[in-house]
C-alpha cells in the first residue's frame, strides 16, 4: 500500500535559484509530516513554523520519558544477548536523513526499531495497520539501521492510546515507497513553493497549524469567482452587483457546483484564552519566579501572572522589567510592548519569531512594484471609508444624508484612484466628513464637568500631537494600542511591519501595521472610545490638562484599557467565511490572508468590511 497520495502532485517549481539547504539531514519525523500533509511539512521544515497543541504537548511528554533514560546501541555483531537501546540517533549519508529511534530491540546483528505514537492505529480491511506516514517513518528507521550494519527485517509502531503493537515487514516495496517520499520531500524543501491546502480533510481538524494554514479559507479565496462572489469593497474593480442595505455589501455564497464547500469549517476557537497584560502604575518592577511573572511595588509583590496565560505584556511609562523576565517571555513567544505615559508606542521586544525570510523577500519585491501598493491601498481605504459610514449609521442619532451619500461616493472614488497621492486626498476628505459627524455618536453627559480642568466630552474635530481635548486623547491612545496589536500580528505572521504599501517608507514608522490597521480604525479604536465615553468607563475627571495638551490619569488609562480589551474580545462574523471570532483573532487572520496574497496563493486581499 503506497503512503503517497495517488496521484501525488509534483511540487510547484519556482524560477528562482534553489534555496540554500536549511538542514544537512532531513529528520525522519519531517518525512512523516510530508507524507501526512506536504503543506505542514513546508511550514515546519522550510519556514520553521511550529505551534504546540494538546496532542503535540502530550506526545512530547511521552517521548521525554523515553529520552530521559537513553542507552547505547552496540555495533552490529557485538554481543549475542538481547538488548533494548533507547533514544538512539542514527543517520543515512545516502539519503541525507537522520532518525531518532525511541527503542531498538537488538540481538547480535539483527535489530528491530520500535516507534511510540500517541494515537491509535488505522482500521484496515484485514485488521489494524499503521498509518501511511507512520509506516514511512518507521521504514526510515529500518533503513538507517541497515546502513549502520544491522540486519532489519521488520519494524514496529506502538500506539499508546490503544496499547497495541503493529508490525510491518521491511521489504523492497516499502523501501522504494520510503525512498520516493524522501526524494520528494527534499525536492519540495529545495525547489518547491508552498503546496495547496488539503480540501475538506479531517486531518486539518487536529492539526496544530490549522490557525496558521487556514486551509478552508485559502481554498475559498483561491477558487472565488471575482465576477460575482466578491463583497463590494473587497476586490479592485468590482461594481455594485450585490448589496444589502444601502452601502452595506453582502457576500454571495458560491454554490456547490463551483466546487467550493460551504460553510467553511471553523477550525479555531472564537477567542484565545490568553490575555494581554497592561501595567500602568509608575515605578512598578516586573520580574519572574519560575513560570510566574511577579509585579512589585518597591519590595512588595502586588500581583502575579502565569506566563502561560499571557499573550502580550504592555508597559506604560516608567516600569522596569528584568532581563530574566524578558528572556523567558521571548522564549515563550510573548511580545513586550513599550509605551510612554501618554500612550505613544515606542517599540516592541519579541523572540526569534520572524523566520519566514521568503515572505519578507516577496513583501519587499511587491513594495517596489508600481501596481501592487496602489491596488492594495485602494481596497484598504475603500474598506475604511465604508466602515466609518457604517459606524455613523449604527451609532449616530441622526446622521446627515449628505454625509452618508458623500462617504459612499468617496469609497467608490477610492476604488478608482489613479495614484497613492490622490488616494490620500480621498481618505482625508472622508475623514473630515466622518469626524464632523463624530460628536453625534457621543451621548450627552449629565455629569458636572471637572471644575479643576474644565474638561468635557465636547468634540469639535480631530486634533493630535498633542491632543487638546478628552475625546482626542482617547482616540490617540486607541490608535496607538491598535498599531501595537497589528505590529504584533505582523511579527507573528513573519512580515516586516515597517515595509508598508499604502504607508510608504518613513523612518521609524510601522507602515504595514498601519496599512492593515486602516479598515479597523473605526471598528475597533473608534468603537472602544465611544464605548468608554458613553458607558462612563472613563469620565471627565479621568483627564488632566498640561499646557495645551490633555492626557489621561492612571485611573483613566485603566478604564480605557478595559474598554479597548472588551472591544478586542467582541465576537464578529467574518463576511466571507461566516464564522464568529474575536477582533483580536481576526487581526491575525487578516494578516495571514495578506501573506497568502503576497506569496501568490490567493489573487486578492479580502479587506474586512462590516455590515
Amino acid at each position: 500500500m503506497s503512503a503517497l497520495p495517488a496521484p501525488f502532485p509534483e511540487p510547484k517549481r519556482t524560477p528562482a535559484a534553489p534555496r540554500a539547504p536549511t538542514l544537512d539531514y532531513l529528520p525522519a519525523r519531517m518525512v512523516n509530516e510530508f507524507v501526512y500533509c506536504p503543506r505542514l511539512f513546508f511550514y515546519e521544515c522550510v519556514e520553521g513554523v511550529f505551534r504546540e497543541s494538546a496532542d503535540t504537548l502530550e506526545g512530547s511528554v511521552q517521548h521525554k520519558r523515553t529520552d530521559a533514560r537513553p542507552t547505547g546501541l552496540p555495533k552490529a555483531g557485538e554481543g549475542e544477548e538481547k538488548i533494548h537501546a533507547r533514544s538512539v540517533t542514527l543517520s543515512s549519508e545516502r539519503l541525507r536523513v537522520i532518525a531518532k529511534l525511541d527503542l531498538v530491540e537488538a540481538e547480535g546483528g539483527t535489530a528491530t526499531p520500535v516507534d511510540y505514537k500517541h494515537g491509535a492505529p488505522r482500521e484496515g480491511r484485514d485488521g489494524i495497520e499503521m498509518w501511511p506516514a507512520d509506516r514511512v517513518q518507521i521504514a526510515l528507521q529500518a533503513i538507517v539501521l541497515r546502513e549502520n550494519g544491522y540486519e532489519c527485517n521488520e519494524a514496529v509502531v506502538f500506539y499508546q492510546k490503544t496499547r497495541q503493537r503493529v508490525r510491518v515487514p521491511v521489504d523492497a516495496a516499502l523501501i522504494a515507497e520510503t525512498e520516493e517520499a524522501v526524494a520528494r520531500a527534499w525536492d519540495l524543501a529545495t525547489y518547491g513553493e508552498i503546496p495547496a491546502p488539503l480540501i475538506d480533510s479531517p486531518k486539518c481538524v487536529g492539526c496544530s497549524l490549522n490557525t496558521i494554514c487556514l486551509p478552508d479559507e485559502t481554498n475559498r479565496l483561491t477558487n472565488i469567482d471575482l465576477s460575482g462572489a466578491a463583497q463590494l469593497g473587497l476586490f479592485d474593480g468590482i461594481g455594485d452587483q450585490e448589496t444589502g442595505q444601502e452601502g452595506c455589501p453582502t457576500v454571495r455564497k458560491p454554490p456547490a457546483s463551483e466546487g467550493i464547500e460551504t460553510p467553511i469549517r471553523q477550525l479555531m476557537t472564537p477567542r484565545d484564552d490568553l490575555k494581554p497584560l497592561y501595567l500602568n502604575t509608575q515605578g512598578f518592577r516586573v520580574g519572574k519566579s519560575g513560570e510566574v511573572l511577579q509585579v512589585k511595588d518597591k519590595d512588595k509583590t502586588v500581583q502575579e501572572f502565569r506566563i502561560g496565560e499571557v499573550c502580550q505584556v504592555n508597559l506604560m511609562g516608567n516600569i522596569q522589567i528584568s532581563t530574566q523576565a524578558v528572556q523567558t517571555l521571548c522564549e515563550a513567544g510573548v511580545p513586550i510592548s513599550y509605551f510612554s505615559m501618554g500612550g505613544y508606542f515606542y517599540g516592541i521586544t519579541t523572540g526569534l519569531n520572524t523566520k519566514n525570510v521568503a515572505l519578507r523577500r516577496s513583501q519587499f519585491r511587491l513594495a517596489d512594484s508600481e501596481w501592487f501598493p496602489l491596488s492594495l491601498a485602494r481596497a484598504l481605504v475603500a474598506g475604511k471609508i465604508r466602515n466609518q459610514r457604517t459606524m455613523l449609521q449604527r451609532n449616530h442619532i441622526e446622521p446627515k444624508g449628505s454625509s452618508l451619500g458623500g462617504m459612499k461616493a468617496l469609497a467608490e472614488r477610492a476604488e478608482r484612484a489613479e495614484s497613492l497621492e490622490s488616494l490620500l486626498g480621498i481618505e482625508g476628505s472622508a475623514a473630515r466628513v466622518y469626524f464632523e459627524e463624530f460628536a453625534g455618536m457621543i451621548k450627552p453627559c449629565d455629569e458636572v464637568e471637572s471644575s479643576a480642568a474644565g474638561l468635557s466630552f465636547d468634540f469639535e474635530g480631530r486634533n493630535r500631537r498633542p491632543p487638546r481635548d478628552p475625546v482626542n486623547a482617547l482616540l490617540s491612545l486607541a490608535y496607538s494600542l491598535l498599531a501595537k496589536d497589528l505590529t504584533v500580528a505582523c511579527y507573528a505572521v513573519g512580515f516586516d511591519p515597517y515595509m508598508g504599501f499604502y504607508h510608504q517608507l518613513r523612518h521609524g514608522r510601522a507602515g504595514l501595521a498601519l496599512d492593515l490597521m486602516e479598515p479597523f480604525r473605526p471598528l475597533i479604536a473608534d468603537s472602544a472610545v465611544l464605548s468608554a465615553v458613553n458607558t462612563r468607563m472613563v469620565t471627565a475627571r479621568d483627564f488632566v490638562r498640561a499646557g495645551g495638551a490633555v492626557g489621561l490619569t492612571a485611573g483613566g488609562r485603566k478604564g480605557f484599557f478595559r474598554a479597548y480589551e472588551l472591544r478586542m474580545d467582541t465576537l464578529v462574523t467574518h463576511p466571507l467565511f461566516e464564522y464568529r471570532v474575536s477582533y483580536r483573532r481576526l487581526l491575525e487572520i487578516q494578516a495571514r490572508l495578506l501573506a497568502r496574497v503576497i506569496e501568490g496563493e490567493i489573487p486578492v486581499y479580502p479587506v474586512f468590511v462590516t455590515r
